[in-house]
């Protein structure tokens, strides 16, 4: 048993094992508390989706909790709840992710339950129509949301016709009501197992019993159909505008988002670009955009910039909620922006300020069993070293005002972006048409 300190995470304390199978295994060991956080993913996101079938990973994820040949809806829901446990399932572009907690004696059932879950889901029929009926009720809510549509939007125009992230990864109305109970079942017995299967677990749980119960689980898993993830295509850069405006009548304010397919969390200069990114729309009340547009302006609801990353080339946008009169203002003063951090170094002043509240997050970050158990699970996704979080503020420190403009104008293009417009009709005059 290990002595469990404050010390941020690192190779001392954490254990990796990698299961004949495939799996991964990540512990580490905290005894402050008596209960465990799990979480983990299996490579079944939208990235695998056919191209008529927007949703499918998403339904099918969404399906597990809702019985298995073992148990069925409420059987699994009693457990959980009569144990004061947690479990969830859900779905990303590339992963299906999972999550649960527990009081630590407690572990063996999530993990059993767990098991049971992501190897033996039923898809009964009721629970799969009543699903099916959740997600598009809540899809015809979002066609109605001002901020939905202008992503949707967005990602149509940025990525290419064939690329995934163009894709609605949470599907249409149209796909998700074609899609069958018979594909959930082909799409699970294909694409879900222990191949790059990822699973981390920080609580009071002695590593070696951890993963002897991860073992005994899951060692026995196997799926020999499940394919390798799909090479993503390269993206062309944006060397021009591309705009769209969706038009919702009645509404009273304008969503917009304006960007660019950015870098993947591999990249060198990622930490780079991330400081670049928190300087123009993040830092304090969301950087130079939200004082500019919101604070001096007064133009906008919200306003702020966002940098994706992740496994894949995920958009670099600014997003921001307006008054339809104030759309074209906004775009301008976005822009202006965009190009100042793309020509001028920031101060001394903003880097140091960034710098400072980057890694001051990070103590933050650490203080749960859930956030500890993110951040390892992320060091392993994106091969950053077990001794990762520990370089962290090291590395922030060293980013110098030159590598953040280099980062800047190496993905950011204030002359080839991609802005979609969702709300009410605007007029040139900048009024709200009848």
């Amino acid at each position: 048993m290990s002595t469990y300190t404050n010390a941020v995470p690192g190779p001392e304390d954490i254990t990796r094992r990698e299961l004949p199978n495939g799996i991964v295994v990540l512990v580490r060991e905290n005894f402050n508390a008596n209960s465990v956080v799990i979480t983990g993913s299996v490579d079944a996101g939208s990235l695998f989706d056919p191209d008529d079938t927007e949703g499918l990973a998403a339904f099918t994820s969404a399906s597990l909790m809702r019985g298995t040949l073992n148990r069925d809806f409420a059987t699994i829901h009693e457990m959980l709840e009569g144990n004061g446990a947690s479990l969830s399932a859900s779905s990303g572009i590339h992963t299906a992710g999972f999550s649960g907690k527990s009081l630590a004696e407690d572990l063996p059932m999530l993990l059993d339950l767990l098991a049971d879950v992501l190897r033996n889901p039923a898809f009964p029929e009721r629970q799969v129509e009543r699903l099916r009926g959740e997600f598009v009720t809540g899809l015809k809510i979002r066609e109605q949301d001002t901020r939905y549509r202008a992503g949707r939007a967005f990602r149509e125009l940025a990525y290419p016709t064939e690329h995934p992230y163009r894709r609605a990864a949470d599907g249409t109305i149209d796909s998700i009501s074609r899609i069958r109970r018979q594909e959930l079942i082909d799409f699970h017995r294909q694409h879900f197992g222990p191949q790059r299967m990822l699973i981390a677990i920080v609580g009071a749980v002695e590593t070696e019993e951890a993963i002897h119960l991860v073992d005994r689980c899951f060692g026995d898993w196997a799926n020999h159909t499940q394919p390798a993830a799909p090479i993503l295509v390269d993206i062309p850069v944006l060397d021009s505008i591309r705009t769209e405006t969706v038009v919702l009548p009645g509404k009273s304010q304008a969503d917009l988002i304006l960007g660019l397919p950015g870098p993947s969390r591999f990249v060198e200069d990622w930490e780079a670009a991330h400081l670049a990114n928190h300087v123009l729309g993040v830092f304090g009340m969301f950087g130079r955009i939200g004082r500019e547009v919101r604070e001096k302006r007064g133009m906008a609801y919200y306003s702020f910039s966002r940098l994706d990353g992740g496994m894949g080339p995920g958009a670099w946008r600014v997003a921001a909620g307006v008054n339809p009169a104030n759309v074209e203002r906004t775009v301008e003063t976005i822009l202006s922006e965009i190009m100042r951090i793309t020509q001028e170094l920031v101060t001394p002043e903003e880097l140091a300020d960034s710098q400072a509240n980057i890694t001051g997050r990070l103590p933050l970050q650490l203080e749960t069993n859930e956030g500890v158990a993110g951040s390892i699970l992320t060091m392993e996704r994106y091969k950053l070293g077990m001794d990762y979080l520990q370089r962290y503020a090291e590395r922030i420190n060293a980013i110098t005002a030159e590598d953040v403009l280099a980062a800047a104008q190496r993905y950011l293009r204030p002359d080839g972006y991609a802005l979609a417009i969702a709300g009410p009709e605007v007029s040139q005059n900048g009024n709200e048409m009848a």
